[in-house]
This record gives structure tokens, C-alpha cells and sequence, in this order.
């Protein structure tokens, strides 16, 4: 076999990934990576425990990634999520698996498990220059931003892993979009994912309410009917159970003008039984008292039918009850890209052949975010990442054996 030069630009998962079995296999491997260290968003996820993937069956896993599953499906199929775990476990790193399904590494941090993972990588001769930006071609060659000014520089192959447009601050910033369209490359726009949405509060239940827990409700939209829990914002509503929701929401304000949440704020009673408990509160006490008694309803719960049912105090039993357990709860827009999970959108499928080859600049790989797929948080993202960056590597592999290089 011939050794030869592969440059990888953008040092995160994917590109990590790629870096690893490329080098394994012989080759010279160069990370390039914007900021001044790799892996920053992979940290930042870890803050809060690193959900590394999910430990649901395989065949439910799959379908996770919407209209993207069927493209990403052989990348999936190569890295499952216990070949994840036990890729981690080579490295030093144990997981489990937390009561939701969601799989975390036993230290609950990013951090060791990256400093093993970059260890492995420079004892296979994997060089990795920060503060390196990618800032477009010149012909077929690629063009540096380093630390001692610009430099052209050429491989035998190129895999580009940039992310998407979330988190800008930590180097996902998609200024890579117009080069590519430049190319002839079919880039669709970014748009936010896993993201919070922006509702009207009124400034009193603003100011009283932002930062409250609404814990055990269930929410409703196209996306299904979801247990959970969510956040007030003093700009709206965010957390894990909107994340869930998050792509549906998104696509009917795009289609439709208006979307909306359907919220059961007592999901352990029926409507019957909460109509009847509140015909038997007495007439004279509070609507507070009330609802609590009847329904178990309080504090930013009770505060949410006031702030979206005007009527609310003259409302019957039949009605209350009904609404307490379908409250719709309309958002204006998704918060903005920057501030979002992940992102949708990115390089199309179409531009994009079955090894990750981007098919107008042949020897140019993509993998990672920065192609248009989408998942909810539990552990996909992440996975997609890692897998998407091993199958791009094979079809370097396969591409340099094809091209006799």
C-alpha cells in the first residue's frame, strides 16, 4: 500500500472519527481544526453528562433521524450503539445506561474520554493543527488561515467535517456554505433544531415565572404524544421535552403561520374524573384552591391557564377539565440558530453519493452535522457523527484504491 496525505478539516467528532481509522489503515492524517483546540462543543456537551448514545432497540434507534434514516442507515449500521460503547470502553472510558435509555460515560465527562481518544490518535502519527481555518479553494487546492498567514495547501484526498450553524462560538459557524455552492455543491439553508421557541408571556408572568420547571405533563404535536418536562423562559419555553417537539414545531410555522403545543397538565387523571372533583369543590373557594384540590394543579401549572385562558375563572367544570388536559400552548418562532442544539439542513443528499463523496469535487468527503440530517438529543446526534465520520473514512479508503492512489 502506498501511504498517503489526508486532510481533515474540522477537529469534532466526525472528523475524529475519520482521523482514527484513516491512520490505522496507514496514512498520513492531518486534522485541521479553526479554534485554538478540538472537540469544544463535544466538551460542552459533556457538562452536563455527555450523552454518548441510547441504548433503545436498534430498529427504533434507526428511525430516529427523519427523512435522513434511510441515507444514514449503512453509516448506522456500521457503528451501532453498542460498537459505540464498546469503541469507549477501548479507550478507558465505562458507560451506562441512565434510567431514560440514555447511555453516559460512568464519569459523567467529556474530558477523559477526549484526552484518551486524542492520546490514541497521536500515537498513530495523527497531526492535528489548531487555529487552522478553512477560508475556501484555490482550484483544488485548499486555502489556511494559520497562525503564520495564509497557506495553500493540497492532499490526496479531503474530508471536510465542519458541523453545522448551532453554537457558532465554539466553531460550527457554516461559513464553509458559499464555497461549496461555488462548486456546484447543493447546500440547503440552516435552520435551528432541538431548540427552544419564543411565546408572547405577558410581563407579569414573565417576570414571576422565568426559569420555572413545568414537571409532569405530557405534550402533543406531530411529533407524537410525549411525557416530560419543559422550562419557562423569560422568551418562552425550552428543554428537553420542546427539543422533542422542536422539528415539528419548526416545520408548521414554515407551512403553516402558527404551531402550537398541546399540553395535559394532570396526565395521571381523566377529564371525567377531574370535571367531577372540581363539581365537588365548594362553590365559595378559591379557583387556587380549586384546582389543586381537584386536579393537583399549582404554582406555574395554575399559572398557565391563567396566562392562556382569559376566561379561565368563569369557565365550568366540563370546560376546565377539558382544558387542563388539552392546553395549547402556541409558539411564535424558534429561538435563534445560535443558540439551538443542532441544526437541520446543511449539504443535500443529492450532492452526496452512497460513500460520502461529495459529487462534484471528487476526493472531497463530508461527514458530521454539516450534512442535512437531524435527530432529537438522547445520544443520536452525537452517534450520527461518530459513524458518519467512519463511513466517510471507508469511502476514502475505497476511493484511493479506486483511483490507484
Amino acid at each position: 500500500m502506498t501511504t498517503k496525505q489526508i486532510a481533515i478539516i474540522g477537529g469534532g467528532p466526525a472528523g475524529l472519527m475519520a482521523a482514527e481509522l484513516l491512520s490505522a489503515a496507514g496514512h498520513r492524517v492531518t486534522v485541521y481544526e479553526a479554534m485554538p483546540t478540538v472537540g469544544r462543543k463535544f466538551l460542552l456537551a459533556g457538562k452536563s453528562g455527555l450523552n454518548i448514545t441510547h441504548s433503545e432497540d436498534y430498529g427504533r434507534f434507526s428511525t430516529r433521524f427523519g427523512e435522513a434514516s434511510p441515507r444514514l442507515g449503512a453509516a448506522l449500521d456500521g457503528f451501532r450503539p453498542d460498537e459505540l460503547r464498546a469503541w469507549a470502553l477501548g479507550l478507558g472510558t465505562e458507560t451506562f445506561v441512565g434510567t431514560s435509555g440514555r447511555v453516559f460515560p460512568t464519569a459523567m465527562k467529556a474530558s477523559p474520554l477526549l484526552r484518551a481518544w486524542l492520546r490514541r490518535l497521536e500515537g498513530q502519527g495523527v497531526m492535528i493543527l489548531t487555529r487552522h481555518r478553512w477560508t475556501g479553494f484555490a482550484g483544488s487546492a485548499l486555502v489556511m488561515e494559520t497562525p503564520e498567514g495564509e497557506k495553500t495547501i493540497s492532499a490526496d484526498a479531503v474530508l471536510l467535517a465542519l458541523g453545522g450553524a448551532s453554537w457558532p462560538r465554539l466553531g460550527s459557524d457554516a461559513a464553509w456554505t458559499g464555497w461549496l455552492r461555488e462548486k456546484g455543491v447543493p447546500v440547503s439553508l440552516f435552520r435551528p433544531a432541538n431548540c427552544g421557541f419564543d411565546i408572547a408571556w405577558s410581563e407579569t408572568f414573565r417576570e414571576r415565572y422565568a426559569g420555572e420547571a413545568v414537571k409532569s405533563v405530557t405534550a402533543a404535536s406531530e411529533a407524537g404524544t410525549i411525557p416530560g418536562e419543559f422550562v419557562v423562559s423569560r422568551h418562552g419555553i425550552e428543554g428537553s421535552l420542546v427539543y422533542a417537539h422542536a422539528a415539528a414545531l419548526r416545520d408548521r410555522l414554515e407551512t403553516q403561520g402558527q404551531a402550537a403545543l398541546l399540553l395535559d397538565l394532570a396526565p395521571g387523571r381523566t377529564v371525567d374524573r377531574i370535571a367531577r372533583d372540581l363539581s365537588r369543590q365548594d362553590a365559595k373557594a378559591s379557583l387556587s384552591t380549586r384546582l389543586r384540590k381537584a386536579a393537583g394543579i399549582d404554582g406555574v401549572k395554575a399559572a398557565l391557564l391563567r396566562e392562556l385562558l382569559p376566561d379561565l375563572a368563569r369557565m365550568q367544570p366540563p370546560a376546565l377539565s377539558s382544558a387542563i388536559k388539552a392546553l395549547s400552548l402556541p409558539v411564535a418562532r424558534p429561538r435563534p440558530i445560535a443558540e439551538a442544539i443542532s441544526s437541520a439542513g446543511g449539504v443535500e443528499w443529492q450532492g452526496v453519493d452512497d460513500d460520502y463523496m461529495l459529487t462534484a469535487l471528487p476526493g472531497v468527503f463530508a461527514a458530521g452535522e454539516m450534512l442535512d440530517w437531524e435527530a432529537p438529543t438522547g445520544g443520536y446526534l452525537l452517534t450520527a457523527c461518530f459513524a458518519t465520520g467512519r463511513a466517510a473514512a471507508q469511502g476514502i479508503l475505497k476511493w484511493m484504491e479506486a483511483e490507484g492512489a
